[in-house]
């Protein structure tokens, strides 16, 4: 299936002329009689000692002259640009271009690679849909492929066309532009530095505990504790927009560095009956958490990449030895955008110790032993169906049919029929579960949308999928829509279908609710943040900070203080960070 979903010419400005300036005329004009022919594919320019300098295009490398880079020529250079930090990097202000120094082993410099820097307006209109619903995003790719720029781009179109407050964390200067005063072409985003590259995790947390953003946008996290500062982003509910080296997916499941991007990988001994109902070894690699990034990107290609809109699905297709379907989206020369949906057709080698669950291709099914958040349909286990598996899905899933199932119905206190039948949409069944049994709430899940008396579906998700819309609006069907995954979103919309919603009627506030485990620790700590609440910020009206926890634990908290309808915030460096409560 190929659909077109833009049309957009590309605008470029790389301030090549102010690169030209730092090189000796005896290189800088050899350099633009090659120039006139082709400016726009130069990728970079090769200064080594003792070494015929280069210039390197997109489809070729050329030798600038024939005589060979001095000492001199070198120190000339270095002069003209700004000065290179711990990671060897320089710029040259108010541009985009990044030149990187090769260093001998007293620290003298003596080569340099002098990196074209573009901004190049358009280049997100592959995934502009993507990035317009607010969803954190992660770009994948090999060096060069343009990650830095469409990084760039996104930052802009989030700041100045739907209007966000964007903070981005610029370690390099290779997003903004060297200089205090960041390249225009950002937009009204704003851009923090970093003094050096192995604070960038500081900074990260630094910019949403003093500047209140809406997005965070970060280059190249390489390391664990950057890996951690996007997770504890991430959990206060700030869009993140980062890149990664790695071309797929896949390779940053298998990199325990950066594997918590994606969820994390954990090893679970499963019972013996679990095993041969999976049909599986007892050792199976599962998803650890929900992924820090709700989108994936491939750029294989500048014009070519790869979408993988669902990276809890995704992941789990992967550990279970099933290759996700691909989404390849292109753009022509006339800035023409096409999106295919195409299954693979070479051999999938899977990952060691999958989980085969005995399912078919492409849908996978069945909760994981972990008991952790799943991506799948309370309906039926299913993943959430990428766009061109959605017609089938819906025959084979949405419009399932229970032969033997038939609505059991007594009356309610006020003469209302009792059980709810409810139909689930790309809500998490372990939360559902929850908040019914320890509410003891009237309400059944059911597979087969002709005996549901509503739809509950996670707001994201359900927007995209015209079709059950339409399904629901014809079996006039209320949808209800919950805008994430957490217990008190999950609450407030059963009671409102039950007639619950009532500001006269105080909320349950069983902390059963919010505790994953019931471990006394956890009821502790929610214990506290319940009296903080009650006896001192709502009465008091005065904010109230916590003991220090857990990721884990706060999470939870942030849960229970959402029940309240306040706002909480996570400060502090661990292990002694904690959670500050503020009035409505």
């Amino acid at each position: 299936m190929q659909s077109d979903i833009a049309s957009h010419r590309m605008q470029v400005t790389d301030n090549l002329d102010k690169l030209l300036t730092i090189f000796p005329e005896s290189i800088r004009s050899k350099l633009v009689e090659q120039l006139q022919e082709d400016s726009d594919n130069l990728i970079e320019v090769v200064l080594d000692l003792g070494r015929l300098p280069e210039a390197r295009f997109s489809d070729r490398v050329t030798y600038i002259r024939e005589e060979t880079v001095t000492k001199e020529e070198i120190q000339h250079c270095i002069e003209r640009v700004g000065m290179f930090s711990s990671d060897n990097r320089a710029g040259i202000e108010r541009t985009l271009h990044r030149i990187s120094a090769i260093r001998n082993r007293t620290g003298d410099i003596i080569g340099l690679t002098c990196r074209i820097g573009r901004a190049i307006y358009g280049t997100i209109v592959m995934i502009r849909d993507l990035v317009e619903t607010g969803q954190s995003i992660l770009l994948l790719g090999r060096p060069g492929v343009g990650k830095t720029t469409a990084l760039r781009e996104i930052a802009r179109v989030l700041a100045d066309d739907l209007e966000k407050r964007v903070v981005i964390i610029d370690t390099s200067n290779e997003i903004a532009g060297d200089g205090d005063v960041p390249h225009p072409a950002i937009g009204r985003a704003r851009r923090m530095q970093v003094a050096r590259p192995e604070l960038q995790h500081q900074v990260m947390i630094e910019a949403v505990e003093n500047h209140m953003p809406e997005v965070i946008v970060i280059d190249e996290i390489g390391t664990e504790l950057e890996a951690l500062a996007a997770r504890t982003i991430a959990e206060r509910g700030v869009q993140l927009v980062g890149t990664a080296h790695g071309n797929t997916v896949e390779n940053l499941i298998k990199n325990p560095t950066l594997s918590d991007l994606v969820g994390g990988i954990q090893s679970v001994t499963l019972g013996d009956d679990e095993a041969r109902r999976r049909r599986t070894q007892k050792t199976v690699l599962e998803r650890k958490a929900p992924p820090t990034f709700a989108i994936a990107v491939e750029m294989l290609e500048r014009q070519r990449w790869v979408v993988h809109d669902d990276v809890s699905a995704t992941i789990d297709s992967l550990l279970r030895g099933i290759e996700p379907p691909a989404q390849v989206r292109t753009v022509d020369d006339s800035g023409e955008v096409s999106i295919i949906h195409e299954e693979s057709k070479s051999p999938f080698k899977a990952l060691p110790s999958r989980n085969t669950n005995g399912v078919t291709p492409l849908h996978p099914q069945g909760l994981r032993a972990s008991g952790k958040m799943t991506p799948v349909s309370l309906s039926g286990g299913k993943s959430k169906p990428s766009n061109s598996d959605f017609d089938t899905m819906l025959e084979r899933s949405w419009q399932t049919r229970e032969p033997n199932s038939q609505k059991l119905r007594t009356p309610g206190p006020n003469g209302e029929d009792l059980p709810v039948y409810i139909y689930g949409y790309g809500i998490g069944r372990a939360q559902i579960d929850q908040v019914v049994e320890i509410l003891n709430l009237p309400v059944m899940l059911t597979k087969d949308l002709d005996e549901a008396d509503a739809v509950v579906a996670l707001r994201s998700q359900i927007k995209h999928h015209s079709k059950l819309r339409s399904v629901a609006k014809d079996r006039h069907i209320p949808i209800y829509t919950v805008k994430s995954n957490t217990i008190p979103q999950i609450t407030r919309a059963f009671r409102q279908i039950l007639n619950l919603d009532d500001p006269n009627i105080p909320e349950a506030t069983d902390l059963r609710l919010f505790s994953k485990a019931g471990s006394d620790d956890e009821i502790e700590a929610l214990e506290e943040a319940r009296l903080a609440v009650e006896q001192i910020v709502i009465p008091q009206g005065q904010p109230v900070e916590l003991l220090p926890r857990s990721a884990k634990v706060r999470k939870m908290q942030h849960e229970l203080i959402e029940h309240y309808r306040l706002q909480s915030d996570s400060f502090g460096d661990e292990p002694n960070r904690r959670l500050r409560i503020y009035p409505a």
